[in-house]
């Protein structure tokens, strides 16, 4: 999680908010890796890429930046750079208006 508040930085490429389309989002999201990813970001918090902090240790460094470019690349998440560090944060508003629904009745799934 970003503790300094910092929002400056450049945000990575990632598609507009008109652009995202449900069947890159839907299948970003068929994946076990990715679906632990949203359920963190879900928290409305910016998060760093700490492998131990996202509960992804177990996993080597480059294939968690994949499961995140996957993510960023459908239009699920955006990634700001600040120096070296990169922070996600869900694109929770951009998705509710696009598809309005969706990241609740996913959410609810994965609590039960």
């Amino acid at each position: 999680m970003s503790g300094d508040g910092d929002d400056a930085g450049a945000l990575l490429d990632q598609p507009g908010s008109g652009e995202i389309e449900l069947v890159k989002v839907l299948h970003a999201l068929g994946d076990p890796t990715r679906l632990h990813l949203l359920r963190i970001y879900a928290s409305g918090d910016q998060c760093d890429c700490s492998s131990e902090r996202l509960g992804l240790g177990h996993l080597h460094k480059s294939t968690v930046s994949h499961h995140m470019r996957i993510m960023r690349e459908a239009g699920i998440t955006s990634t700001r750079v600040v120096g070296r560090n990169r922070y996600v944060q869900l694109r929770r508003a951009d998705l509710d208006a696009r598809f309005p629904g969706l990241l609740d009745a996913l959410l609810k799934s994965l609590e039960e």
